[in-house]
């Protein structure tokens, strides 16, 4: 009864938004604790590895997508792949492929999936131009980390990007720039349509690099 009167107060009280909170809240209390007891957390990664067998072919076997033009899932904070899985099942990123795969997972499956790739290592891409990756550097200290942090490794809320795809971070930037991308976020396309070709390429480079 207690938990039924937490979601009802929660209902009256702040409706719909109210309750994503509680729930968001909820979730996130639970990834902390599992993420803090190795034994659950090794019991949530081998079963979110089972979950992701499918995920193989494009997002590797750890994470780390053998395609360059497909994101590296490896070391995302749980709380942000959460979040993504669910915009895909929901449609609030606009991709059919991956929106089919993702609802036929259970919530559990979801969840557990979430732990398993961040509990992996990313492989970052050495950068073959030092100069370009110079210029990236010096262009993400200004416009990105902000956001992303200094790290360029995001939060609950933003993107890791450090040791992304370079070619998958040019094709978002350029989503995001002409705003045909698989979603849609006011301050990123603002940055966006602010940077030219070179730029974009001197930020995959950079970012491709970081551990």
């Amino acid at each position: 009864m207690g938990a039924l009167y937490k979601w009802c107060l929660v209902l009256v009280l702040g409706g719909a938004s109210g309750l994503a909170q509680a729930v968001n809240a909820d979730i996130e209390a639970r990834f902390k604790q599992v993420m803090a007891d190795i034994q659950a957390r090794q019991k949530a990664e081998k079963a979110g590895k089972r979950a992701a067998f499918f995920c193989e072919n494009c997002h590797g076997e750890t994470g780390n997508s053998p395609l360059p033009n497909v994101p590296n899932l490896a070391g995302q904070n749980p709380v942000y792949l959460l979040n993504q899985i669910e915009k895909f099942g929901d449609g609030r990123r606009n991709d059919q492929f991956m929106s089919g795969l993702v609802k036929v997972l259970k919530p559990e499956e979801r969840f557990q999936m979430s732990v398993f790739y961040a509990g992996q290592k990313v492989v970052p891409t050495p950068a073959k131009d030092a100069r370009l990756a110079q210029v990236g550097r010096d262009h993400y200290q200004r416009a990105c980390r902000g956001c992303h942090g200094a790290d360029a490794r995001g939060s609950k809320e933003v993107a890791r990007l450090a040791g992304q795809r370079g070619d998958y971070l040019v094709t978002a930037l350029k989503g995001y720039r002409t705003g045909q991308g698989t979603r849609s976020d006011p301050t990123m396309t603002s940055i966006a349509r602010k940077l030219d070709e070179r730029q974009i390429q001197a930020l995959s480079v950079y970012l491709a690099s970081l551990p």
